[in-house]
């Protein structure tokens, strides 16, 4: 009971993005997400030495990375892992930090930055340069608690979407050419093995967030009715 009254806004806004997330209002959410994903891909590819050729993105939610070089491991294993460290550290930061303009600003800037280097196809171009300039506008413009909302409610939905795409994608459809699946045709196992790995790991990540992240309270001050 001490947890819900302490964190009462978070589970709400977790059941609302859960309660909405077939609807069409989600659509964005989702496409940031896989942006998250393949924005991953591309972090781990040039953190291991290699080059990212083009980053994309498109309307039915499906992304795809194309480089050279790096390690092809940590790469292949970045798109879900790396998607969910970016959702707990969003989440984290908005919550335990008062620099929510701040960094919605920086992930508005790397968003640019990333449809300037990488992206060429039409709807990722607009998604990005679009999306990257409503994080400098609301940064600019929008108070601390709206862009903590956002902050928030990205986090959260990239973290807790992590283990359900990679159950759907790796276990429950394993004859689709995903992340796992091209893991297991290069480096030997299975696609379930791997999914089953990573799920796993996220699940964990999600606990250790959860158990060690969130503190006593991550209420936002709500505004006092004047009388």
């Amino acid at each position: 009971m001490r947890l819900i009254r302490g964190h009462w806004q978070l589970v709400l806004l977790t059941l609302l993005v859960f309660a909405l997330w077939s609807t069409p209002v989600m659509i964005p959410l989702k496409i940031l997400i896989v942006y998250l994903h393949e924005l991953s891909h591309a972090i781990a590819i040039t953190l291991t030495g290699g080059e990212v050729l083009n980053l994309n993105i498109d309307a039915q939610q499906g992304g795809l990375v194309a480089g050279r070089g790096g390690n092809r491991f940590i790469s292949l294993s970045a798109g879900y892992l790396g998607s969910l460290l970016i959702g707990v550290v969003l989440l984290i930061a908005a919550l335990r930090t008062k620099a929510d303009k701040w960094i919605m600003a920086l992930c508005g800037a790397v968003t640019l930055l990333v449809a300037a280097l990488y992206v060429r196809d039409a709807f990722a171009l607009m998604f990005t340069i679009g999306t990257g300039l409503a994080m400098l506008l609301s940064a600019r413009f929008l108070g601390h608690a709206i862009n903590d909302l956002i902050l928030r409610i990205i986090g959260l939905s990239s973290m807790f979407y992590v283990p359900y795409d990679i159950f759907s994608d790796t276990i429950a459809r394993s004859y689709l050419r995903s992340d796992a699946r091209m893991l297991a045709d290069e480096f030997g196992g299975t696609t379930v093995m791997w999914g089953g790995l990573w799920l796993m790991i996220s699940l964990v990540v999600i606990g250790c967030c959860l158990r060690y992240g969130l503190g006593r309270s991550s209420n936002l001050a709500l505004p006092r009715l004047r009388r």
